[in-house]
């Protein structure tokens, strides 16, 4: 078993994978930002729907369902955002570190 890891080990380090994590990490970068502004916008859009929601609704326990809705929305678009732009910021750092592994 031991044998096997080290020659996998061995054979891993003598491939070259920079031509295959070099596009990867460009589409990456290329579609980060663009990725926010979708999210962004995509986030608004539900909102200011939900919000809408919410002012024709004339039962009560469709605006209190309504209100769910949109906390859950602003969380869950808050978390998707907040994701990107951690990926955005430490980008460099993956990049380093896979280029180290290389």
């Amino acid at each position: 078993m031991k044998g096997t890891v080290i020659l996998l080990a061995t054979v891993m380090a003598a491939v070259n994978f920079n031509p295959i994590i070099k596009p990867i990490l460009e589409v990456l970068n290329a579609i980060l930002w663009p990725a926010i502004a979708v999210v962004g916008s995509a986030g608004a859009i539900y909102c200011v729907f939900l919000g809408i929601k919410i002012a024709k609704s004339d039962k009560q326990n469709s605006r209190e369902k309504a209100k769910k809705d949109l906390l859950g929305a602003v969380i869950g678009f808050a978390l998707i955002f907040i994701l990107i732009v951690a990926l955005k910021i430490a980008m460099p750092t993956l990049q380093d570190w896979v280029r180290a592994q290389v």
